[in-house]
């Protein structure tokens, strides 16, 4: 390679003084930076757009789940007797209307309940020979409590014989602990993608000097700063993993809603309740933006390093 020949004055310098990165850019070619890495970039985006709507969802899910049965009790009373069951009922309403934590009562009935057990025990479900408990919806004004829960388990005891009082929320502290492993799994992957992104824009950022390695010999022979050079190469690294976060963004939100459509169809309340709110919204919007943040950062370092061991 011919070395073309320095300036005699500051004046003829095109990369130092005033306008020195715009005459620098003219002298490093403007190739692209990686290649495939802005389709990279918008797969891994895509993916955290993805893994993030999710988590969200899932969060939502279990809270408006928690919060919508912690206020939720369910009685049971066991009488094989038909004639004290119906009894055995309207003392449960009874005893449950006088108590002040409890908002609403409702008693389930028996057709209903045999309805519900019909697709496990098939005709015995209403023929009568299979004892159906009673059943009592009751919906509290408040959270209950361990100690109100024993409140209402003595109140009913003391009147009620068989009576029995679960909470619902207990029933799926299973599914909450899945939901809430589940959010985590989601938060590990975007941990692990945002590493790959890093990864990526790394090897790229250090093949494209490696690349210009003379040209940037021959800048610093003309005067350029370490921190301009950076700049030339931080330029083409802002336009790709811009566009790379944009296309990655757009793939993304097809897929959250696909798959939004998909739980609507579903038509289940629980699953309603895994709806995006504002905020949600405003937190997959900012992931583009930490995207294309994490690759500058990451490129600036790369760079100032590989600069650092040229000298």
């Amino acid at each position: 390679m011919n070395t073309p020949p320095l300036p005699e004055s500051p004046d003829e310098n095109p990369v130092a003084g005033p306008g020195s990165a715009a005459r620098g850019a003219r002298l490093l070619p403007q190739a692209r930076i990686g290649g495939l890495i802005p389709w990279v970039i918008a797969i891994l985006i895509a993916l955290v757009v993805i893994a993030a709507a999710g988590g969200l969802a899932l969060r939502n899910l279990a809270d408006n789940a928690r919060t919508d049965l912690a206020a939720a009790i369910t009685v049971q009373v066991i009488e094989a007797n038909p004639d004290l069951r119906d009894q055995r009922g309207q003392e449960t309403v009874a005893v449950l209307k006088g108590i002040d934590l409890v908002r609403a009562v409702r008693l389930v009935p028996q057709d209903e309940l045999a309805a519900l057990l019909e697709p496990w025990l098939g005709e015995g479900a209403t023929s009568g020979d299979v004892p159906i408990p009673v059943l009592v919806d009751v919906e509290l004004s408040r959270r209950a409590a361990p100690a109100d829960i024993a409140a209402i388990t003595a109140a009913l005891e003391a009147k009620v014989p068989g009576a029995r009082v679960d909470a619902q929320s207990d029933w799926l502290r299973p599914v909450y602990r899945a939901l809430a492993a589940l959010q985590w799994l989601a938060l590990g992957l975007i941990a692990l993608i945002a590493l790959a992104t890093a990864a990526a824009v790394w090897l790229a950022s250090r093949n494209a000097l490696a690349q210009h390695r003379e040209t940037v010999e021959i800048i610093h022979l003309l005067g350029g700063t370490d921190g301009q050079i950076t700049m030339l190469f931080l330029k083409t690294v802002l336009r790709e993993a811009a566009f790379g976060a944009l296309l990655g963004t757009l793939l993304g939100l097809a897929a959250v809603w696909m798959l939004g459509q998909q739980f609507a169809a579903l038509d289940s309340g629980m699953a309603g309740g895994g709806g995006l709110d504002a905020a949600d919204w405003l937190v997959i919007a900012a992931i583009p933006l930490a995207g294309v943040l994490l690759a500058l950062a990451t490129a600036r370092m790369t760079i100032a390093l590989a600069l650092r061991d040229m000298l």
